[in-house]
């Protein structure tokens, strides 16, 4: 099989495309022929030796995909061979093909495409357990996302307007701000042209917002606490931007606000039964057309690196797939 492979740490036009043997699956495993690999910004750090867990090098990066059960080891008894299945793995996405432990894999529903299924596990995983588990957000609140147009940024808005809360989209350029609300934001900033903190005062009447949702960190960050509700729950999901916010702690007394810290991977490792019922959660929204990945790009496996590169300069609005 064919795979994109990482042998040191670098930028993603340090990647190569590779003649690998097909896995084999061992006890409790299952083999999946990739259909489509979602694209997360997670993959920009982790080639780049920056992202809070480091592989072994060399590696295949890519981390939540869709495909076909092509093989199925020991001990599985959830999927069988030929079934339709999303996975979410360590590593391994972008590649023809790829191993999966079973309690990570999970049938695709009935009517769902591969592009749909493999872009709905990091992003729409993160926003949910950012929004519901962590922030615990009401109907009736109001959630503030930074970096709004990006993939978990589209899925925040989803799931904030699924539970019947008022959002409010923050994202650098009218065009974007544009796609949030096609994804049911009730009012936008941009903060490349406003100033953020009046625009925070202007959109919640002086309140501010309940939950601010934040994979961007840098600049705007400690702009968007100051301007945060009382009792609000300040998300830190992520840093795009590639500067980690240095807070005032008397900010948080003052407002009598929490910083929350979102870690999804490692909350589905923990606790994979929470985030399968999570997951189900989603599908069901997905069913009823409360959510809908946006996918914006589709790349061949020899354009991983592009697609990377793309991700990494905030080209990218939703989601983009590889498509082995």
């Amino acid at each position: 099989m064919k795979a994109v492979v990482c042998k040191a740490w670098g930028l993603p036009d340090s990647l190569e495309v590779q003649d690998l043997p097909d896995p084999v699956a061992g006890p409790g495993e299952v083999v999946i022929d990739v259909k489509a690999a979602g694209v997360n910004f997670p993959d920009v750090l982790i080639i780049q030796g920056k992202y809070q867990v480091k592989p072994a090098l060399p590696f295949t990066p890519g981390s939540e995909l869709s495909g076909v059960v092509r093989a199925v080891g020991d001990g599985v008894a959830s999927v069988k061979v030929g079934d339709k299945v999303i996975a979410f793995t360590a590593q391994g996405a972008f590649a023809q093909q790829v191993v999966a432990p079973a309690q990570a894999v999970m049938p695709m529903p009935p009517g769902m495409d591969f592009d749909t299924a493999a872009a709905i596990t990091l992003t729409y995983g993160t926003s949910h357990h950012a929004v519901v588990d962590r922030a615990a957000l009401k109907a009736g609140e109001t959630m503030l996302v930074l970096g709004a147009a990006g993939g978990v940024g589209l899925a925040a808005i989803e799931i904030g307007k699924a539970l019947g809360a008022r959002v409010i989209a923050a994202a650098s350029s009218d065009d974007k701000l544009a796609v949030c609300r096609e994804h049911g934001a009730d009012d936008t900033i941009n903060y490349t042209t406003a100033d953020l903190r009046e625009a925070i005062k202007a959109a919640t009447g002086g309140k501010g917002p309940d939950v601010i949702y934040d994979p961007v960190g840098g600049a705007y960050a400690e702009a968007a606490f100051r301007s945060i509700g009382w009792r609000g729950r300040y998300l830190v999901v992520g840093f795009a931007n590639g500067e980690i916010p240095k807070l005032p702690w008397n900010l948080m007394l003052l407002k009598g606000a929490s910083v929350v810290g979102v870690f999804w991977g490692e909350f589905a490792k923990r606790e994979p039964k929470a985030n399968m019922g999570a997951m189900r959660q989603l599908l069901g929204w997905l069913a009823e057309g409360k959510i809908k990945p946006r996918i914006s790009g589709r790349y061949a496996l020899a354009d991983t690196a592009r697609a990377l590169n793309d991700m990494a300069a905030r080209k990218v609005t939703g989601k983009v797939v590889i498509v082995p």
